[in-house]
């Protein structure tokens, strides 16, 4: 089959795919708890994707990423607000997604992306630990900056009553306080999963990617072929940011999710989860940062769920000042440690599930030339391939048994 139909009849699928899901997702999942959690779980998905690029392929530390998803949420939930009530209000209409839901995440994007080349652009000449308490640092900013403004204060300037239109630490619930209207049902966090792993591998393996796993392994050698160290790290760290955003926005608006986005969503406990994602997947690869989010975040919620057993409850009942929240987090690390331990890479390494096919162009079923073997001076001027000279002969003398005829000097001129 011809590769443009083979790639047109697989658009068509995935297509289709995320249709049906749209409209039989209820069906597959009748709980609404587990449906929100599915949905969870992929804009997770999205946001480890996102990560990976500065912290798998770029070899930066950057544990701000909660700080990105945040500003996404925020400006998706804005968005999509003001176009529901231009829209005419009432229940999130899927026709009417295809308005409100390109807008919030090309906002969202676009806005993550400024923040993260406004951070970049003095913070990625820093390394290893001062990148990390750099891009913590602007996480912690945007978080606290919002959870402590004050709302309908007399005297606020024009930053005081944006920040306080937001909610504060109450959260943001929609430009009339009901509610940020969910139109991000399964069509577009599955389809925005699925152009998210196809720009994530195929910026793995082209160019770029390579010049980016390049500044990873060895920086100083990268730039001395060429690669420029700045360039490549902002414009990684501008990418990150702008998915960050896109799964911000798509969590502001996520279908039975929470109706209001709070500050305290995006703290620390987020961007870890995000690394732990990334690296427990394996640095670098598509696949563990898919198969990472996805095991992350249902392994919390089933610890959760195992806190409603009898024999949990039994226990509870004979130690009442057992914390169930701490041990679950204590089971949780431990599980992690085990990961760790065991695989120390990653489940997958910078491996991929599937391995990428290569276009190989037709080859000429005549095999290359055979190789002329090089002719020094001596035997160039002797007419005679292959023979040496004797290893006591100078150079200008010919090899023995080759009569080499001499041209006679030119006479010169005779002085007047």
């Amino acid at each position: 089959m011809p590769r443009p139909l083979q790639r047109v009849l697989t658009a068509l699928l995935l297509l289709g795919v995320v249709v049906a899901l749209e409209f039989g997702f209820e069906t597959v999942l009748p709980d609404a708890a587990w449906r929100q959690l599915a949905l969870f779980a992929m804009v997770n998905v999205i946001a480890a994707l996102s990560l990976n690029v500065i912290n798998g392929m770029a070899g930066q530390f950057s544990i701000g990423h909660a700080g990105f998803v945040g500003i996404g949420a925020y400006t998706g939930a804005v968005v999509a607000g003001n176009l529901h009530q231009h829209l005419g209000g009432g229940e999130p209409l899927f026709g009417n997604s295809f308005v409100v839901m390109p807008a919030a995440l090309l906002a969202s994007g676009l806005v993550a992306a400024l923040f993260g080349l406004v951070v970049g652009l003095p913070s990625l000449r820093l390394r290893g630990d001062y990148l990390a308490i750099v891009t913590l640092g602007f996480a912690e900013i945007f978080r606290l900056t919002i959870a402590t403004a004050t709302t309908g204060g007399p005297d606020q300037g024009a930053i005081g009553k944006l920040l306080g239109a937001l909610g504060g630490p109450i959260g943001y619930a929609g430009p009339d306080d009901t509610g940020v209207p969910q139109y991000a049902g399964p069509f577009w966090i599955f389809g925005a999963v699925v152009l998210a792993t196809i720009l994530a591998w195929r910026l793995k393996f082209s160019g770029w990617g390579r010049a980016l796993r390049a500044l990873r392994e060895d920086e100083i050698a990268s730039a001395a072929v060429g690669v420029d160290p700045t360039r490549y790290k902002v414009t990684s760290f501008v990418i990150s940011a702008a998915g960050g955003g896109i799964a911000g926005a798509l969590l502001s608006s996520m279908r039975d999710g929470n109706p209001t986005v709070q500050p305290d969503q995006f703290t620390f406990n987020y961007s870890f989860d995000a690394i732990t994602m990334v690296i427990l997947g394996g640095s670098g690869s598509v696949s563990g940062a898919i198969l990472g989010g996805v095991f992350v975040t249902f392994t919390v919620k089933l610890i959760e769920q195992l806190q409603g057993l009898d024999s949990v409850l039994a226990l509870k009942a004979a130690y009442p000042a057992l914390d169930l929240n701490a041990l679950r987090m204590v089971l949780y690390a431990g599980i992690l440690i085990g990961l760790m331990v065991l695989r120390p890479e990653g489940l997958f390494g910078e491996r991929e599930l599937f391995g990428r096919r290569w276009s190989r162009r037709k080859r000429s079923p005549v095999g290359p030339a055979e190789p002329v073997p090089a002719t020094t001076g001596v035997e160039a001027g002797a007419g005679y391939e292959g023979a040496l000279p004797s290893p006591g002969a100078p150079p200008d003398e010919p090899p023995p048994g080759i009569t080499v005829g001499r041209e006679g000097k030119p006479a010169g001129r005779e002085l007047e």
